[in-house]
């Protein structure tokens, strides 16, 4: 990212990032220059009207057949949901001024013929300069909330058996960030059920000294059974009394911690 605070303009330049990838994991380059002005919005300390004169000032550089720009027929369901989030964290960092997330929406969908259900799950948000992150809320492009715990049990056959805050899991730094969750849903019907979710190997990145976060992790609890990992990306079908636990990635501490 080059700024020049006299012309009062910037260009945001992606080239290096990743050729097109084999899966889904690529944004249409609107994603991109949605993130970029996402980005470039939050550093201005003024209610400015949402309109095209607002990237005017941005010059934008997204290679062709990138994963930030692929060409047909690459997949892309999850640019909006999962690229997004990472170009935001790299974006935030290379300026500066703000910490990394988690990361990813961590996406759980499951059901069967009568039932379908989707949801995002939340994390800590990060630390920046003078502050800490808070624990347990969607960032960045998510942005979207969870649905009741009495309106899910009565409304789909699963139990909620654990959403808890897991404690002084945020990256450490002089401010730390936010911290992740553990999420535990009890299948009561047989259903298919699948996670679309980042950072299950490599932690999210700390700024500025800070440390980096935790890698979250994703699997299948069956009674008498051995536990399934699903990694960052699965799927299962389940039987009623099995369980899917979630545990959310952090995000990365913001500077040096004060000795």
């Amino acid at each position: 990212i080059s700024i020049d605070t006299k012309a009062g303009t910037a260009s945001v330049d992606f080239t290096g990032s990743s050729k097109q990838q084999d899966s889904n994991f690529n944004a249409p380059a609107a994603i991109t220059r949605a993130v970029v002005l996402y980005v470039f919005r939050c550093l201005i300390d003024n209610d400015i009207p949402l309109n095209a004169g607002c990237m005017r000032p941005i010059t934008l550089i997204i290679p062709d057949g990138s994963m930030l720009k692929p060409e047909y027929p690459a997949a892309v369901v999850a640019g909006n949901v999962e690229v997004s989030q990472a170009i935001a964290n790299a974006l935030f960092g290379a300026l500066g001024v703000l910490g990394s997330t988690q990361g990813t929406m961590n996406n759980l969908t499951f059901g069967n013929d009568q039932h379908q259900y989707y949801e995002t799950i939340c994390s800590g948000a990060a630390a920046g300069p003078d502050f800490d992150g808070a624990n347990a809320v969607h960032t960045h492009m998510t942005n979207s909330r969870l649905t009741d715990p009495e309106i899910l049990e009565s409304r789909f056959p699963v139990l909620l058996k654990e959403f808890e805050i897991v404690r002084d899991s945020g990256g450490k730094g002089r401010h730390c960030a936010g911290d992740g969750v553990r999420r535990k849903i009890q299948f009561q019907q047989a259903m298919h059920c699948a996670i679309l979710s980042g950072h299950r190997k490599v932690a999210p990145f700390g700024s500025k000294g800070g440390a980096d976060g935790r890698p979250g992790k994703n699997w299948i609890e069956s009674p008498g059974k051995t536990d399934l990992d699903l990694g960052g990306c699965g799927a299962a079908d389940v039987e009623p009394g099995d369980s899917i636990i979630i545990k959310t990635p952090t995000g990365g501490g913001f500077g040096n911690p004060v000795s």
